[in-house]
């Protein structure tokens, strides 16, 4: 059999525009490395200076979550605001 699915995956290794403004998109997971103590991802709808929708701040543990039901949902993108980390890669729908 054939599997199809509608996901989409990003990474990215600084602050960035992970899916482009005036695309609606489902965060569905995450995934972060920690490099320091102080690691964090903030992702906002509408680009850098856009509303925030979530901030994780995850350390060196590093951060592997994934969204349950719909995922959080972005109207306008999903930009990123990374800082203290080797990477984050997230899925989207």
């Amino acid at each position: 059999g054939s599997f199809s699915s509608d996901q989409s995956v990003a990474h990215a290794t600084a602050t960035t525009q992970m899916v482009a403004t005036g695309k609606r998109a489902r965060l569905t997971s995450i995934q972060g490395k920690g490099n320091s103590a102080s690691a964090s991802v903030i992702f906002r709808s509408g680009g850098a200076t856009g509303t925030i929708i979530a901030t994780y701040l995850f350390g060196e543990e590093g951060l592997d979550m994934y969204l349950p039901g719909s995922g959080i949902l972005f109207i306008d993108g999903i930009h990123a605001t990374i800082a203290g980390t080797g990477g984050v890669t997230i899925t989207f729908t």
